[in-house]
């Protein structure tokens, strides 16, 4: 594929045929109709009849169905919420006073909503928060935590996207515009940078972003213009967001009153020569018509040598669109209500990559679950089985019709490994983020190893009893990491809950629990030239919220590992994600795919939360928490002085693409 197409001569040659301007004043009225548009009404037999050009983009989107009238109301502690379906019942949350799908909430009794919310519970601290929140109190943290907007905006926002999925067309997903938030807009007026299109391998041309760049020009509508069918113009690219495009008319040179935003991949962006073989006009801005007395002259000092998309861009996106997952292929996938074993999923839909699965048991498909395919969540029917994994059988022991196994060759692909000398081992120590809280890394421990390198990690102090909450990770995950790795890189490491000797020390852990850690040499260090840096903007899922896209940050790098800000909200919703996570994508790609875009948090809800920050912060003060930061020497010699374990300093925030070993251990 090349990067760039200059432009032809012939092709100039067709361009140009639809140019002429007017030599005289002294016309009848229909020549000048006809001279003050420049002469370009060749080919409008061929061209659709609009009523007008500005309306041309939104009417190849489909509107937003409202919400259906017939969504039971729900009142709780006062307040009204909206619900998609009113059939499974509702329950209240003991721990944060959440209200939801009973059938979706924890534990035999339902009484909480998370893992995490049950884990709370059983501390005596939190009775009068308890107590409060039940009575109509605002959450505190652990409640916003599980739920990051108001529940009826959570509930309305859903049942407003389950009617919009409806009614898009099955070969291609119509956009969902965010009501009051424009990307464009957003950058602008804060002077961001989003990060490329190249940071995605996953996503829609990720690999074939190359084309684009500033300077390409493209041909789209015209949008200033009176004419009474759809026009276009020739436009430059001055600025990038992802797959947005700042755009510029010709003609217009430093005045930047038109610029305007779009989606590069939409359907309206044309390579130059387009319109001449598609016998579509060419018509000049009218702010600028009168501007220049020969058209032709201009476009061909313009555009000699310039560059434009590939002539098969178009077709290029449509085949990075097509996904291999198909409605009511059956996979198994994480049991979203006991982490430490899989169930068997249908999928219900495919937006963008990303799969709504069913649980099959579910039978009026509420019991959903939302992942990429390919997400390490996900495997083919019989892996569970295969490595040894926990599986919660189903209670349907025939398939339904229609529903079909899912290929092995589908599903991603992990790193071969090999198990047969030095491996992992249970009870071995380790640092992993936690799988119910993605802010936090912890000191975890290997309950169980499995087979082809997967293993079941338990996060310490957490753990319930039963092992319910053990969680899979693959021995090459960026998950997980060696002792000592969270103090190196001056990331805050959460100790097991209860342990009362801070600030934590590895080494001081290890022998009171009479445990060892992980071999340094058997985790991942392999850290790839991702192109992320601080600062930079994209769209990434709630992972606590698996069906929500939002509006996010990059915060800090930390080699491979990302800190990814939720804008609009507190650094307590923060997630910790791989550089080649599947649920980070580029600015506009759900206005391209036709998912829902969660926007930043309002301001009323910004200013509630510095309110709480600033509580938190005071009581912060009087109580210590977390490892107390060490500078590179004093850990080095700390370390040393306990183990033969030495390590090298972690790169900083800005230092994210180095190859450079990050943790080694001392050889004897």
């Amino acid at each position: 594929m090349e990067n760039t197409k200059d432009l032809a001569f012939d092709t100039f040659c067709k361009l140009l045929l639809h140019i002429f301007i007017s030599q005289t004043e002294h016309t009848s009225r229909a020549e000048r109709k006809r001279r003050d548009s420049f002469g370009m009404f060749d080919g409008y037999d061929s061209c659709s009849e609009d009523t007008s050009s500005s309306s041309s983009s939104e009417e190849s989107e489909e509107e937003v169905a409202p919400l259906p009238s017939s969504l039971p109301i729900i009142k709780n502690n006062g307040q009204v919420y909206t619900y998609p379906d009113g059939k499974s019942g509702m329950a209240t949350c003991e721990m944060c006073g959440m209200v939801g799908v009973r059938d979706a909430f924890y534990s035999k009794t339902k009484r909480f909503c998370s893992v995490s919310c049950s884990r709370s519970y059983s501390s005596n601290s939190k009775k009068a928060s308890i107590l409060a929140r039940l009575q109509g109190k605002p959450p505190t943290k652990k409640a916003k935590v599980l739920q990051k907007q108001p529940l009826v905006a959570k509930l309305a926002a859903y049942a407003q996207y389950q009617a919009t999925l409806q009614n898009q067309a099955k070969t291609k997903a119509a956009a969902v515009p965010v009501e009051g938030f424009s990307w464009g807009n957003y950058i602008n007026s804060n002077s961001f940078t989003a990060a490329p299109v190249t940071c995605f391998k996953h996503a829609p041309m990720g690999t074939r972003w190359g084309d684009i760049s500033e300077g390409v020009r493209v041909e789209v509508p015209n949008t200033d213009c009176s004419l009474p069918t759809k026009v276009f113009w020739i436009a430059g690219i001055v600025k990038l967001a992802g797959y947005n495009a700042l755009l510029r008319y010709e003609g217009f040179e430093n005045d930047s009153s038109l610029d305007f935003w779009c989606n590069v991949c939409g359907s309206d962006i044309h390579p130059v020569g387009w319109c001449a073989t598609s016998g579509k006009p060419l018509v000049p801005p009218r702010t600028i018509q009168h501007k220049y007395t020969n058209w032709k002259a201009f476009l061909v000092k313009r555009l000699t040598g310039a560059k434009t998309l590939p002539p098969d861009f178009s077709q290029k996106v449509s085949e990075s669109m097509q996904y291999p997952f198909k409605t009511s292929m059956r996979v198994e996938v994480v049991d979203k209500t006991h982490l430490c074993r899989t169930r068997v999923a249908v999928v219900e839909s495919v937006i963008g990559g990303r799969l709504r699965l069913v649980y099959e048991e579910s039978e009026d498909k509420t019991d959903d679950f939302w992942c990429h395919m390919y997400s390490p969540l996900i495997h083919h029917i019989g892996w569970s089985r295969s490595i040894g994994h926990r599986f919660k059988r189903s209670d349907i022991t025939k398939k339904q019709d229609g529903h079909f196994d899912a290929p092995p060759h589908l599903f991603m692909k992990v790193k071969e490994v090999d198990a047969a000398g030095e491996w992992f081992k249970e009870g071995m120590k380790l640092e992993a983020i936690d799988p119910l809280n993605l802010s936090a890394i912890c000191v975890a421990t290997i309950r169980k190893v499995l087979a082809d390198g997967y293993l079941m990690i338990g996060i310490d102090g957490s753990e319930a009893a039963d092992g319910s909450d053990w969680f899979c990770y693959h021995a090459t995950s960026p998950s997980i990491f060696p002792v000592g790795f969270c103090e190196i890189n001056m990331i805050e490491l959460t100790p097991p809950r209860g342990y009362a000797k801070l600030p934590f020390k590895w080494f001081d852990y290890l022998r009171e629990t009479d445990s060892i850690a992980a071999p340094v040499k058997l985790f991942n260090k392999e850290v790839p030239n991702h192109g992320f840096h601080v600062g930079m903007k994209l769209e990434a899922v709630d992972l606590m919220e698996p069906r929500l896209v939002c509006v996010a940050t990059v915060t800090r790098i930390i080699h491979r590992l990302l800190r990814i800000h939720f804008d609009g909200w507190e650094d307590e919703y923060d997630q910790w994600v791989d550089c080649e996570s599947p649920d980070l994508y580029p600015v506009g790609w759900c206005q391209l795919t036709g998912y829902q875009l969660q926007p930043p948090a309002p301001q009323s809800s910004r200013d509630s939360q510095s309110s709480s920050s600033k509580q938190k912060k005071k009581a912060k003060s009087q109580q210590y928490k977390g490892h107390k930061k060490m500078t590179p020497l004093q850990l080095k010699e700390e370390l040393l002085d306990g183990e033969e374990y030495s390590f090298l300093q972690g790169a900083s925030d800005q230092e994210s693409n180095g190859s450079a070993s990050y943790y080694i251990k001392q050889e004897p």
